[in-house]
């Protein structure tokens, strides 16, 4: 049975009995999306790791160019 289906038969059975009709899927994805980004980042703060950049930080040190010193 997909997402879907199973919303709709959900939401069937709210309507039937009286009750309010459940969210649709995908409506608090973003919601969940932010609160294990903050959970993330005040982990990284307990650990005692910088919170915010790390990953931009890395990879700019690992793609960075050495460069040339003029002479």
């Amino acid at each position: 049975m997909s997402i879907t289906q199973q919303y709709l038969l959900d939401a069937y059975r709210a309507r039937s009995l009286g009750e309010p009709a459940p969210p649709a899927p995908g409506t608090h994805d973003w919601q969940v999306v932010r609160e294990w980004r903050d959970k993330r980042q005040f982990r990284a703060v307990l650990a005692g790791r910088p919170a915010r950049g790390r990953i931009r930080d890395t990879l700019g040190r690992w793609l960075r160019v050495p460069r040339r010193r003029a002479t």
